[in-house]
């Protein structure tokens, strides 16, 4: 079989298309690329979900967290509070049986078992509770002078926040937010590895990788493949990130423009 072949057959075996049957022997490396570049297609789903979706609960859960009304910041603290000190795996695992027991009483919670709709779920929360505190300690610091001037000029409230407080915390906290979605995205390895099943042989890229080390009892092949392609991932985030932080501070002098730093962040 050809490499263009096998391009053909397993491209987006991940989803559930091409070839049905997982090679069993003689694997090369061109089934290894192909399957472990399938698989990523499922991380780069919910990453990009729970990024997407987890920025607009991010921004509110800080603003609630800022609030000094205490039924709006209490529950906002509480939320950060569970999710940051919580392991992801946990929250996935429990997510997955919770779902499960909902399931078997309304079949409306069916779809809620499968990790496309469930664990792009918990991933949506989790990344909304430190991208949230993240944006909290932003909107703290956020100059004492930026607020006076926005009231000089007769800002106030929606207008005050839309132009004001909004858009000087993104610029201040973009930096640790880039560090999110980075580690957001290696996050997502660990969906088909916690409660959520991969149905029909249909995982990510680390499921692929694994598959291969386990058949192949070499780990030295798949898994570099796999840090290659996250690898390459990562590159097109900080592009990405780098390009919105570069917007948002593009009022600035040069030299006073914040510089993207990337730090390893602790175990979630």
């Amino acid at each position: 079989m050809s490499c263009w072949q096998t391009i053909s057959d397993y491209a987006f075996r991940s989803l559930g298309y091409g070839e049905r049957l997982l090679p069993r022997e003689d694997f090369t490396l061109c089934q290894q690329f192909t399957l472990i570049g399938s698989g990523m297609i499922w991380n780069v789903y919910f990453g990009l979900i729970a990024l997407l979706t987890g920025f607009f609960l991010a921004t509110a859960v800080a603003m609630g967290k800022a609030s000094s009304n205490r039924l709006i910041r209490k529950p906002s603290e509480w939320f950060i509070f569970l999710f940051r000190g919580s392991p992801l795996f946990i929250q996935f695992f429990f997510a997955y049986f919770f779902f499960l027991s909902l399931k078997s009483q309304y079949a409306f919670f069916d779809p809620f078992t499968s990790a496309a709709v469930g664990a792009a779920i918990v991933l949506f929360l989790n990344t909304a509770a430190y991208s949230g505190e993240i944006f909290y300690g932003a909107l703290q610091s956020i100059p004492k002078g930026d607020t006076e001037a926005a009231d000089a000029y007769g800002f106030s409230g929606w207008a005050k926040f839309r132009k004001i407080t909004w858009p000087t915390m993104l610029r201040l906290a973009w930096p640790a937010y880039t560090n999110e979605a980075i580690f957001l995205f290696h996050s997502t390895t660990l969906v088909f590895f916690s409660g959520f099943p991969a149905w029909q042989q249909r995982g990510d890229a680390l499921y692929y990788a694994s598959y291969f080390a386990d058949k192949t009892f070499n780990p030295f092949v798949p898994y570099p493949i796999l840090a290659g392609y996250f690898i390459l991932a990562t590159l097109v985030i900080i592009t990405v990130m780098g390009a919105i932080n570069r917007r948002l501070n593009r009022h600035l002098p040069q030299d006073v423009r914040p510089r993207m730093r990337f730090r390893t962040p602790a175990i979630r």
